[in-house]
């Protein structure tokens, strides 16, 4: 409980009269947060800016960053042609997101259409949501699937380069985000401040590095 109080300081401890209304607000929001199971599935139409800064930062380490966030356009070709977008947060670790993805997004894909599916994800997938990924597009022929990653997950374990190879023989295609990718995620998936001009993405000083980094490791890898 401490931890939730530190991540958001009432307005009265920052010197301003509280405004009651809002308060009220918080406290529904919060009653609702608390609420949830533990595996249940955040989803929205825009990620708050504060968690793509920190969430999809493609750095090195990655402490606290033990989240996944899913942001897809699903194109969906048939008779008529059809596109949506969202994203998904795992909230806890119960189910990941891209499992969730085939489950509450895509649970049954129609044979009689094709699917071009990209992912923008934070980090790459755990060895359980790789094989998940193999095995689906295993499965469906009809769907193809890019997966742009921010960082790889774990990526010097042998079984999670295993895993990543059995995505790829699978027709899974896997890349680094590059900074355009990043800039891409900011204009389409993040929250822009009510009222103001869509902020320019701003960004972080190693973006270039760490994407170099990881596309060396990618491509060792597999």
């Amino acid at each position: 409980k401490m931890a939730e109080k530190q991540e958001e300081p009432s307005n009265t401890q920052n010197g301003e009269p509280d405004n009651a209304e809002e308060g009220e607000e918080k406290k529904k929001k919060k009653v609702k947060r608390e609420d949830l199971p533990p595996f249940e599935i955040v989803t929205g139409e825009r990620l708050p800016a504060n968690f793509f800064k920190f969430q999809f930062r493609n750095v090195e380490y990655s402490s606290g960053r033990n989240k996944t966030f899913l942001c897809y356009v699903l194109e969906t070709q048939g008779k008529e042609a059809a596109t949506s977008r969202g994203y998904l947060e795992d909230e806890h670790a119960a189910a990941h997101a891209e499992m969730a993805f085939f489950s509450t997004i895509l649970p049954s894909p129609d044979a009689s259409l094709r699917y071009s599916l990209t992912w923008y994800v934070s980090s790459s997938p755990c060895v359980a949501c790789a094989d998940r990924i193999s095995e689906t597009l295993r499965r469906h022929s009809n769907l193809r699937l890019t997966i742009m990653v921010g960082r790889l997950f774990m990526w010097e374990e042998p079984e999670m380069q295993a895993a990543l190879k059995r995505m790829k023989a699978a027709g899974c295609k896997l890349r680094i985000m590059k900074p355009q990718d990043f800039e891409y995620v900011w204009q389409n998936f993040v929250e822009q401040e009510e009222g103001e001009e869509a902020k320019a993405f701003v960004p972080w000083e190693d973006i270039q590095e760490n994407f170099n980094y990881y596309e060396e490791k990618l491509a060792e890898i597999l």
